[in-house]
């Protein structure tokens, strides 16, 4: 299997080339599964959209009525997510960084969502224990992911085994975190050119516990 690209470049290089072109790689509707728990993000609330991209799930839900921050590597990601809220006229903080190196905030946010945000096992596990981290005691957090059964698909994805996603993986990265959704699953998808086709994907909501 030839090297994914992905793995190759930097976050920045890899993903402004994938956006570079007309319209939104992934369509500018949200995400299903975060339209499905988007109550748990309630009005007034602060939260993180980890690797938002072209901001067609930050824009969504800061339409609902929370304040949402969304951070990306892409400059070029975060241009197209900036239009997009003005175009729905809905405010939308951006933050262009690396999030293998960036300086996470601790208890800062409400909730969290990552939606197809994969990184190399040795990125992963930090990554997820920051998200965890970063929320506020009883904070939800929601992720999405493709796991090992996406490779062949043409749905979408990264094409480096070591970057997809399983539930006995997310299990261990979140093993502080109340667990309260965690299942691997075949779903349509339906997300502009990027995403269309039957994907097998892993799902997980996860809560910070209450301090005692």
């Amino acid at each position: 299997m030839p090297s994914d690209p992905q793995t190759r470049l930097s976050p920045s290089d890899f993903w402004d080339a994938k956006y570079d072109v007309d319209g939104y790689l992934y369509g500018e509707r949200p995400n299903a599964f975060l339209v499905d728990q988007a109550y748990r993000f309630t009005p007034g609330q602060r939260v993180l959209a980890v690797g938002d991209g072209e901001g067609r799930n930050g824009v969504w839900l800061a339409e609902q009525g929370p304040s949402v921050v969304s951070v990306d590597a892409s400059p070029r990601a975060l241009q197209k997510a900036s239009r997009l809220a003005l175009q729905r006229g809905v405010r939308l903080t951006t933050i262009c960084a690396d999030l293998t190196d960036w300086a996470w905030p601790e208890r800062f946010y409400d909730g969290a969502f990552a939606i197809y945000v994969h990184f190399p096992s040795a990125h992963r596990r930090t990554i997820h224990r920051a998200v965890l981290a970063a929320l506020k005691p009883g904070g939800h957090l929601v992720l999405e992911a493709f796991t090992p059964d996406q490779l062949g698909r043409g749905s979408g994805g990264p094409k480096s085994l070591d970057m997809l996603y399983t539930a006995t993986a997310l299990a261990e990265d979140f093993a502080a975190a109340e667990i309260l959704e965690l299942t691997e699953t075949l779903t349509p998808l339906s997300e502009g050119n990027g995403h269309a086709g039957e994907a097998a994907v892993v799902r997980l909501v996860a809560r910070r516990p209450v301090d005692p």
